[in-house]
């Protein structure tokens, strides 16, 4: 079945991993990138997994697993080296209808983790569905070296610039023509060819143009 590609919201929402170890590490670090409210439960810890948490909004459980650590968790991810174990805490999850994964066994997953290549707030997410993260990884390697730094910067200029277009085009689909225009590959050329200051100038131009052909 097809899967939803989202964008998820964790800000100070509660997730939770089990495991301690360097896989499970890897996890909670996105997780804590995203701004979760972190638990994670192991009966061992390893020192990677203690200095990411160390500081953040985390708590760290030295416990063998139990149901009742999940309550009130958005998702939940399994990142034990015990089978049986992952098979519970999917099982659990299921009843308690939070949104689990089990790190490589696609079949116990409601959701996927993509490749990310970030650039600023532009975030590209590349997903294979769980049938083969390395190769979301190659992919991704070759698109960072496509998508920049430059890409992120003008992304931040483009967000002003939509704040302003929102306040002075009244119709929508104005609107949409217009900012098609200024983040399009011309408009994004011109941005890395020149400084900040004249983009602003070509953009003004471009607005100035379109004001003039809707009157």
């Amino acid at each position: 079945m097809a899967k939803y590609p989202i964008f998820l919201e964790l800000g100070d929402r509660r997730s939770v991993v089990i495991g301690g170890g360097s896989v499970a590490a890897r996890k909670a670090q996105a997780l804590l990138n995203a701004g979760t409210r972190l638990v994670v439960v192991a009966e061992q810890i390893d020192t990677m997994m203690t200095v990411i948490c160390q500081g953040k909004n985390a708590e760290l459980i030295k416990s063998r697993y139990a149901k009742e650590y999940l309550a009130g968790a958005v998702l939940v991810i399994a990142a034990t080296n015990n089978n049986k174990l992952n098979k519970q805490i999917y099982k659990d999850c299921q009843e308690l209808e939070i949104l689990c994964n089990v790190v490589d066994v696609p079949e116990l997953c409601d959701f996927y983790v993509p490749a990310v290549v970030k650039r600023g707030d532009l975030q590209i997410a590349i997903g294979t569905e769980g049938r083969c993260p390395a190769y979301a990884g190659h992919i991704r390697k070759k698109l960072e070296k496509i998508f920049t730094e430059k890409h992120g910067q003008f992304l931040a200029e483009l967000e002003e610039l939509r704040k302003r277009i929102i306040k002075e085009v009244a119709e929508p689909s104005d609107r949409k023509a217009l900012l098609g225009k200024l983040a399009d590959d011309k408009s994004f050329e011109y941005f890395v060819e020149n400084d900040k200051i004249k983009w602003r100038t070509f953009v003004e131009e471009l607005i100035n143009k379109f004001h003039l052909t809707r009157k």
